[in-house]
């Protein structure tokens, strides 16, 4: 049926029913759709009662479905335009349009205009606190979701299912373990446990939240305690426990839910069994999985599958082969792949030549982590080295206006807080004992045999002692000092959440700071978390 055809053949109906109430009927219904061009008749159906003389404005009812389709498709000119609209009708102090319009700004990524029409609000509702917290969790800005979870409370709104599941998404996306339980148990408290253990979407929140905060434990307790699992619920434990480098639990996940649960898999499943695949280095499985995906279960392969295929097979040295599948990709490489084949030439020797050609690839799609891709090159000519065309990395990074992305390190406190730091940090009040403890630990560590990679310190041509000093820097390393200074150890592990991938030299370090000091140290980088506990 073609798109013009729900609405020729519904408004055919219309003269018989009283506007706006027969519009708000057929818009309700087109913008509850789950038909993409469906959600669209709900536009055009307000385009028609704009322009029919005989019937009256739009109403309160009209605006809430219209907007829900704008926001729907970012269709974010026409939602302004609707906000006008209300503006004119006088409609922005009624709290059910003012909340529409509340998420619409925030689909489309303009927070600063959501907060704007939500403080507007004279008589705000449970729903509007819902909406704008979800916003703010939406766009990133976790921390303010929280401040204005605690704002509802002391405005006597008492938070339902909804709320939860979003300040349950700000905890995850700070990644305070502490923060999540507290919210967990508060949300136990507020809400009755048999409606919350039927509830899949915040089960799956909470899978979410404790395998993204580093105890895979408990995202596994709240997966085995529901009654009733979706595909989500199996796609986010199949995720979190390859996140967390247990591949071969992951893989058994997905072989339960195909084999005994009898679900069949989407393709964010098999994003998940890939990337178990890809942190186990498993090229066999992972190209069983790939098949099976495409030919079995007839999933056409998004960017984000190719990338993880091609990231399998470049780690274990089959650049060729990872080459081949990208000259055969129908969609365009993006700078992930380009910067995952340029880094497994880096770490295999591939070439020096080979590598350029990555390099240059990956500079042609620009996105927010360019400054990578010098760094590795760099590393490329130092290797080789070709100072001379390490200084001119330097140069063209300079040039660019490209900035090496800085590394930080957060840690959190058995009491909740959370402390950052950066690399070199002198920031922190407690900087100079945290560097004294440093080198306490560096010396201890040398007595078990320790010694300094110098490869993993920034690529200049310079000695032994001036790298070893950069190496001391990285974040991680500040942030393991304060932990242990803050009285981490047998019992009471340190977590720490990183924001680059964890060098070769420090996850060397932190093993032995494991064995040594007793303790177990959980840190998650952009990738992946690494446990370490007993040397291991």
């Amino acid at each position: 049926m073609p798109p013009a055809a729900p609405t020729a053949a519904a408004t055919s109906h219309l003269p018989s029913l009283p506007p706006p109430a027969s519009y708000n009927s057929l818009i309700r219904t087109y913008a509850r759709s789950s038909v993409p061009y469906l959600k669209l008749e709900a536009l055009r159906l307000y385009h028609s009662l704009l322009l029919d003389p005989s019937a009256p404005p739009p109403d309160r009812y009209t605006f809430p479905f219209v907007l829900k389709s704008c926001a729907f498709f970012s269709f974010f000119s026409e939602g302004s335009q609707l906000h006008s609209h209300v503006v004119k009708l006088g409609l922005t102090c009624d709290t059910y349009v003012a909340n529409s319009l509340v998420h619409f700004y925030s689909s489309c990524g303009k927070l600063a205009s959501a907060r704007k029409v939500f403080d507007k609000i004279s008589d705000k509702s449970r729903v509007s606190w819902n909406v704008i917290i979800d916003a703010c969790v939406t766009n990133g800005e976790y921390q303010e979701a929280l401040v204005l979870f605690r704002e509802m409370q002391m405005e006597k709104f008492a938070p339902d299912i909804f709320t939860f599941q979003s300040v349950i998404g700000a905890c995850t996306g700070i990644g305070s373990l502490s923060l999540g339980m507290w919210a967990h148990k508060l949300m136990l408290r507020s809400t009755d446990r048999e409606l919350l253990l039927s509830d899949a979407l915040v089960n799956n929140s909470l899978i979410d939240l404790y395998s993204k905060c580093g105890s895979i434990a408990l995202a596994r307790k709240v997966f085995d305690e529901m009654p009733v699992r979706d595909i989500a619920s199996w796609n986010v434990m199949i995720l979190g426990l390859a996140m967390h480098g247990l591949v071969d639990e992951s893989i058994d996940y997905f072989s339960r839910m195909t084999s005994i649960e009898k679900l069949r898999p989407n393709a964010i499943t098999f994003i998940a069994v890939l990337s178990a695949c890809n942190h186990g280095g498993l090229v066999s499985e992972g190209k069983k999985n790939f098949d099976s995906m495409v030919n079995h279960y007839r999933i056409e392969p998004r960017i984000e599958h190719y990338g993880c295929i091609i990231d399998i097979l470049a780690r274990a040295g089959f650049i060729e082969e990872a080459l081949e599948i990208v000259s055969k990709m129908p969609c365009k490489p993006d700078a992930v792949i380009w910067r995952s084949l340029l880094d497994a030439c880096c770490k295999k020797n591939a070439g020096l030549e080979l590598s350029e050609l990555l390099a240059r690839q990956a500079l042609e799609v620009k996105d927010d982590a360019t400054s990578g891709v010098y760094v590795m090159l760099s590393r490329v000519y130092a290797s080789a080295n070709r100072w001379n065309d390490v200084a001119l990395v330097r140069r063209l990074m300079s040039e660019d206006g490209v900035k090496k992305e800085p590394g930080f390190s957060s840690i959190e406190l058995d009491d909740g807080t959370m402390h950052q730091f950066v690399a070199g940090d002198t920031c922190h009040p407690r900087s100079e004992e945290i560097y004294d403890n440093l080198r306490m630990i560096e010396k201890r560590l040398e007595l078990e045999g320790y010694r300094p990679d110098s490869s993993q310190a920034p690529m200049v041509e310079g000695v032994a002692v001036v790298k070893g000093d950069s190496l001391r820097l990285h974040s991680e390393r500040l942030a393991i000092s304060f932990g242990l200074l803050s009285g981490a150890g047998p019992g009471r592990p340190i977590r720490i959440l990183k924001n680059l991938r964890v060098c070769k030299d420090c996850h060397t370090m932190t093993k032995l700071v494991s064995q040594v000091y007793q303790v177990e140290i959980i840190v998650r980088d952009r990738i992946r978390f690494h446990h370490f506990r007993d040397g291991r």
